[in-house]
């Protein structure tokens, strides 16, 4: 009889347990205002609907992720009820209010990025109502309403306490970059990246296709140069200036349908994808395919090491711009982003000084030095002798390009060294060898993302201690913190006007030492949670100890999505 009696004791206290789950709003990236009454609770239990208009095919998509999100942290199954108006949850597309007018449509031509992402999150004694003017302010909502839920393996009901959030990220622009050039990863891997990407806000994946180390976009017309360009015969082990390597054949693309399927199932999480064919440097893989787009004529092998190589397209040869236009034409063609990213990084010039075609080219142009110049920047890799002549034809190849572009509707970036022969005219410069390259672009009136390496390269180790984390680039640290504390925007260094030109922010995995899908997570977890507050959060809401409060929460649904992350935060 007592163990009777034992046994529904414990059978009365683990329902008491999982009845009692509350949700909290001490989310990551933290929204612009929440405003909560604690002591007035909706309870969210299994078999509730949640209505859309079954008209809009956006609505409905985000109301299944709503209900997928709700099952996965909480076992709860709700009910999709498109068009009723008594559901416990409604999802609902609003039109703004303007002042001293009455509220029509939503001009999303006029509308500003970050209003378009704009939403409310009410919960009262009607239930929960997630607004926004266009679905991806929906979207961001649910992943509020998401990640505000205890993450059980079973509940019989979440208690929320009434709130009405107001949200809308500070940076239209919020990009995470994958590089697949030096390993490759796999699409089924890269759609996984991107829904944690969506879990954190982000809103760009800046996808590194070609490199040194192997091409990885299908080029139609050049069948060639994905099939053996992607392929090198061997790879360095350890330091690449040791130059011991394991001998064996690595390699890998993405075909065009594959490229789609990423680009679909990233719009559906209202990420658009950046593709970056870096050039005029970083070319060796398809220098090999094509070696008389060389200055040398070659042989040149797909690189089987890291570093800046010296082997660069020829600027003089008109073949070189011939097949760029007939890469980038195909790249359009398969991504649809506003954005197409040309690199322009680390290009050596030696080879170009002593080409007779580039020399011939740059005299044809005019192109003479202007040392008297200083080149904003960083640590000038790849860039030296301030404007020389041979930056300004890297110029002239990077404006063509740009007018190219800019025929298909297309905006060109570039890494901050296309600063080093004179900015074209519309680009939009990504500074990454510091700020400096940034603040001198905005000072010009361009558009840029800030991407510096000190606070954002997660290839760098993330804890002091190396033997706690696996082996990776180990020059400097990038932890938590010092991710957490960069200020994309200073007011000292620019005007108003000129800080409206910072579009946002991005984190950078490059893979030279991360060849594995769970190495990727490592390094990109929680770092990743760091920079989305940089990304979404105003400068005075920020503070790192609340921070690492809220973050146990967000690492349950980490363990939920089955994925590998850094248990320790410096």
């Amino acid at each position: 009889m007592m163990k009777r009696i034992e046994l529904f004791a414990l059978a009365c206290i683990a329902a008491l347990v999982a009845s009692a789950q509350r949700a909290s709003f001490d989310i990551i990236p933290l929204p612009k205002e929440v405003k909560t009454e604690s002591a007035q609770l909706f309870t969210l239990t299994a078999g509730m609907g949640i209505s859309y208009d079954e008209d809009n095919a956006e609505c409905r998509r985000i109301a299944e992720f709503l209900k997928e999100w709700v099952g996965e942290a909480t076992g709860m199954e709700l009910q999709l009820t498109p068009g009723a108006k008594t559901s416990s949850i409604r999802l609902a597309i609003i039109a703004p209010v303007k002042k001293g007018k009455k509220a029509s449509q939503p001009e999303t031509a006029t509308m500003i990025e970050q209003e378009k992402e704009s939403y409310t999150l009410a919960i009262n004694k009607k239930g929960i109502l997630l607004s926004a003017y266009e679905p991806v302010g929906l979207f961001r909502a649910a992943e509020t309403l998401r990640k505000s839920l205890p993450v059980v393996k079973e509940s019989n009901g979440v208690e929320l306490p009434f709130v009405t959030i107001t949200d809308q990220p500070r940076f239209s622009y919020r990009g995470v970059l994958l590089d697949c050039g030096r390993h490759f990863f796999s699409v089924e891997f890269i759609k996984q990246f991107l829904d944690v990407m969506a879990l954190h806000g982000c809103n760009q994946f800046h996808w590194h296709l070609t490199e040194d180390q192997g091409w990885r976009f299908e080029v139609k017309a050049l069948p060639d140069l994905a099939k053996k360009g992607s392929i090198r015969e061997k790879t360095v082990v350890g330091p690449s200036n040791m130059r011991i390597y394991d001998n064996i054949p690595y390699g890998g693309y993405y075909t065009q349908e594959e490229c789609r399927e990423v680009v679909r199932y990233a719009a559906e999480r209202y990420i658009n994808v950046v593709p970056e064919i870096d050039m005029p440097g970083h070319m060796q893989s398809a220098l090999h395919v094509f070696p008389n787009l060389g200055c040398t004529g070659g042989p040149y092998p797909v690189a089987p090491h890291w570093g800046v190589m010296r082997e660069v397209l020829c600027g003089g040869n008109p073949q070189t711009l011939e097949f760029l236009k007939t890469v980038f034409g195909e790249l359009c063609d398969v991504f649809p982003s506003p954005y197409i990213h040309i690199g322009g990084d680390e290009c050596p010039k030696e080879r170009w000084k002593d080409c007779p075609k580039c020399q011939a080219k740059i005299k044809e142009l005019n192109l003479t030095a202007d040392n008297s110049i200083k080149v904003e920047g960083g640590d000038n890799r790849g860039s030296q002798d301030g404007r020389s002549a041979e930056n300004k034809l890297q110029t002239y190849i990077n404006h063509e390009i740009e007018q190219f572009l800019a025929s298909r509707g297309r905006s060109l970036i570039g890494w901050d060294e296309i600063l080093a022969g004179g900015l074209t005219e519309d680009a939009i410069v990504m500074s990454w060898r510091g700020t400096k390259g940034g603040v001198a672009a905005a000072r010009q009136n361009h558009r840029v993302i800030m991407s510096p390496n000190v606070y954002a390269y997660i290839d760098h180790p993330q804890l002091k201690d190396y033997s706690k984390q696996p082996r990776t680039t180990d020059s400097y640290q990038v932890s938590c913190s010092k991710m957490y504390s960069f200020e994309p925007v200073v007011p000292e260094e620019l005007t108003e006007e000129q800080q409206d030109c910072i579009l946002g922010v991005q984190a950078n995995l490059w893979t030279e030492q991360v060849a594995y899908p769970e190495h990727a997570f490592y390094q990109l977890l929680p770092r990743l949670a760091s920079m989305s507050e940089v990304q979404w959060c105003k400068p005075e809401q920020k503070d790192f100890e609340s921070f690492k409060a809220r973050l146990p929460k967000l690492e349950k649904l980490y363990d939920k999505l089955g994925v590998v992350y850094c248990k320790q935060v410096e």
